[in-house]
């Protein structure tokens, strides 16, 4: 075969040594001289991405760019202030393991929930009394050397907590268990949850599902992503999704306790949202789960016949705005 030639065979069938083709290259062009200025091109990541979803069949993801902080702006005697809380933590279990990193970011907002300035966001590491596992490590980037002889700044924090009406946390219930042993202001503060008190419907990965994506495990990551969520109005249309958590946040709740429901509901009590509460914190080995006040009488006639607790008195706790989303 002669140079500048190419056999080809079929792209999937094995090769027959009957059939062969050739494929010979056009001998390049000479030079006629002429120099052309090779122009670095501008490649439009927007207009791609616009294009991939014209098509109905794909998506495409914007990074996550955080808010301007804006430092020098300070909250007046009418802003409404909330709080974005992230922690990063040793383990699960509040009563044993420590936050190794505490992520906060505060915005001003109004009634109807839109989200104003960011004007100030602090990312605090804390040295635990244990070492940091690798698969801790692997999941935040944290090591222990990374939080070596790092402590909390209390005066950052209290400073900042102090104008606060309202603490958020996806998943505020693991969040403040863990902060509550930090820092006693947060006890005082109203808590919200962007977990359990915002109807998302079947929205998986809110970050995701609102067309972004951001790098990392990091708790003032976290917050700079949940300050986006909050903005986002609902798959219903009806507003931005912190009107609900602000809405919600203050409104009367009521814990019931299934102690004495047969072992063979507990999984139709799960699928209703009740969650296994353990007995080593002294409170009953049972299911549990927190309804709006107005919903309790129909909870308890669900209870009463669908669980076969007519003749049982269920111990029920109020929980009153300031006491929201505690470990139970």
């Amino acid at each position: 075969m002669t140079p500048g030639t190419l056999t080809q065979t079929g792209r999937f069938a094995d090769p027959d040594p009957t059939q062969v083709v050739e494929l010979r290259r056009r001998p390049a062009r000479p030079s006629a001289g002429i120099r052309t200025e090779q122009r670095p091109q501008v490649f439009d990541h927007e207009a791609s991405a616009q294009l991939l979803e014209a098509s109905g069949d794909d998506r495409a993801l914007r990074r996550l760019k955080p808010r301007q902080v804006d430092s020098a702006y300070q909250p007046g005697p009418g802003d409404a202030v909330a709080i974005v809380v992230d922690v990063e933590t040793t383990g699960l279990d509040h009563r044993r393991d420590e936050v190794i990193e505490l992520g906060m970011a505060a915005c001003v907002h109004d009634a109807a929930g839109r989200v104003g300035p960011v004007f100030e966001a602090l990312s605090l590491l804390r040295k635990p009394s244990v070492e940091i596992s690798p698969d801790i490590t692997s999941l935040t980037g944290i090591t222990s050397e990374i939080v070596a002889g790092c402590r909390l700044d209390f005066d950052a924090t209290t400073a900042l907590l102090e104008p606060a009406d309202l603490l958020i946390a996806h998943n505020a219930r693991f969040a403040r268990s863990f902060c509550e042993r930090l820092h006693d202001d947060v006890r005082h503060k109203a808590w919200a949850c962007s977990v359990a008190e915002v109807k998302w419907g079947e929205r998986g990965d809110l970050v995701t599902q609102g067309g972004w994506f951001h790098g990392g495990h990091r708790a003032v990551d976290d917050c700079h992503a949940l300050l986006e969520v909050p903005a986002a109005r609902l798959p219903d249309h009806s507003g931005p999704a912190l009107s609900h958590r602000l809405s919600s946040s203050y409104r009367t709740r009521v814990r019931i306790w299934t102690e004495y429901a047969p072992f063979d509901q507990k999984d139709v009590l799960r699928r209703r949202g009740y969650r296994r509460n353990g007995s080593e914190d002294g409170r009953p080995k049972a299911c549990w789960t927190e309804i709006d006040e107005e919903h309790l009488a129909a909870e308890l006639r669900f209870l009463e016949r669908e669980i076969s607790l007519r003749d049982v008195d269920l111990r029920q706790e109020v929980i009153l705005a300031y006491e929201r989303c505690r470990a139970a």
